[in-house]
């Protein structure tokens, strides 16, 4: 096989740590050790002048903050290393545009992560069929949850390998992502049909097909009413404090367990995006999503003192549903997928993709019915069915007219941060 007909690809694959206490705790230091660290550059870049703040001067000053600092050596000098190339590039992600600027992190607010940036350190093995091990720098070997093959041993190559890997906590515990780069062929061009996709809350993905994809709850009926007696007990327990009193421990256990039940259903609903987007990227060929602006449909509703809003509860029950189905990294997913299987994603304008009637083209007052029934109201056509069907049609017909959103220079284009001056000027 040619080189022209491979690609390199980069993809990580994520597992469960199982952990002793012991390990959990020298693992947590170095999570607290890394957040310290990126506040202390943070401090740093600041207290600087703008021609000494190098790459060469960061690393002298973490070198010597190593050195002054004791609990700061629990972190591998590698870990520390990371932290610095990734606290340089938040900076050159912030001068491009891409992010805002760089800021202090907070112990509650944070996630808990450490890096590990040579795979050859990992050291893994296949001990069981569902288990491997691997080496943790200052905690020892650990054993992790095997769901996926990864190139190890005779299977690991130049060009299949594992580049590194990164520990991240959760309220589920500690996880490690595998950072994997493998050389494949490259994928031929799609061949399936065209697909218009309409999401919504009440049926979160309708294809122009006729298709639907919908889910369930996320939470069983008893994890549901487990949910609601923590959050009272814990609102319970948080009224009975004395102003400037420390939280207790019970009422941190309490969070812990809410936070739990919490990344249990947002591991399902990653679950059934995963599952349904890779199906969607496997049989169509180019599939067309809208350009929603999501941080305008989830607005607040609640007005002000002179002009309070209306339907406040109704419209923070809607945000909270937009929220709940992702909608955004539902998009994300289709995009990556796609392109892995040949395929691409198109995006179109979204204003009265809902209201225009996919057989005549007309926009009539009131067609839309209700929240499944359009009937069109021209009296030339009359039709009617399902509503979000009707709208996936016209998000099709919108990008078989040539109305496609190009994205300049082939990415998305994003607002610069506010305050952040160009990189002419700096």
């Amino acid at each position: 096989m040619s080189q022209d007909t491979l690609v390199k690809r980069q993809f990580g694959h994520r597992a469960r740590l199982l952990l002793s206490p012991a390990q959990v705790l020298r693992t947590d230091g170095q999570a607290h050790a890394a957040r310290t660290m990126w506040n202390l550059l943070h401090a740093w870049w600041r207290m600087m002048p703008k021609e000494m703040r190098t790459l060469a001067n960061a690393d002298a000053a973490i070198r010597q903050a190593r050195e002054d600092i004791d609990f700061l050596a629990v972190l591998p000098a590698q870990a520390a290393q990371a932290v610095l190339k990734t606290y340089f590039q938040a900076w050159k992600n912030c001068w491009d545009g891409r992010a805002d600027a760089p800021n202090f992190k907070g112990r509650f607010r944070t996630v808990m992560s450490v890096d590990i940036p040579q795979g050859r350190d990992l050291n893994i093995t296949r001990v069981h069929r569902r288990w491997g091990m691997a080496n943790i720098p200052k905690a020892g070997r650990v054993r992790f949850r095997w769901t996926k093959d990864l190139p190890v041993g005779k299977r690991a190559g130049a060009e299949n390998r594992i580049t590194g890997a990164r520990l991240v906590k959760d309220a589920l515990g500690w996880h490690i992502a595998f950072r994997v780069q493998t050389l494949e062929a490259k994928p031929a061009p799609h061949q399936g049909p065209d697909v218009g996709i309409d999401v919504g809350v009440t049926v979160p993905l309708a294809l122009s097909d006729g298709t639907t994809h919908e889910h369930g709850e996320w939470l069983t009926g008893r994890e549901k009413a487990k949910l609601l007696r923590l959050e009272q007990r814990a609102a319970q327990r948080k009224r009975h404090r004395k102003p400037g009193e420390r939280t207790s421990r019970r009422l941190h256990r309490t969070y812990d367990q809410i936070a739990g039940l919490r990344a249990k259903a947002k591991r399902r609903a990653l679950d059934w995006q995963h599952q349904t987007t890779t199906a969607i990227a496997r049989t169509y060929g180019t599939v067309v999503v809208e350009a929603l602006t999501i941080t305008n449909m989830v607005k607040s509703a609640r007005g002000t003192t002179e002009e309070p809003g209306k339907n406040v509860a109704q419209k923070t029950g809607l945000n909270r549903s937009i929220h709940g189905e992702a909608w955004g990294r539902t998009v994300s997913m289709l995009a990556y997928k796609t392109a892995q299987y040949g395929g691409t994603l198109v995006k179109v304008p979204a204003p009265g993709t809902s209201r225009r009637c996919s057989v005549c083209g007309l926009t009539t007052p009131g067609s839309r019915e209700s929240q499944a029934v359009f009937v069109c109201k021209n009296p030339d056509c009359g039709w009617s069915g399902n509503a979000d069907h009707n709208a996936a049609r016209n998000v099709l017909h919108l990008y078989r007219m040539g109305l496609a959103l190009i994205p300049a220079a082939g990415r998305a284009v994003v607002r610069r941060a506010k305050r952040v001056k160009p990189a002419t000027a700096r």
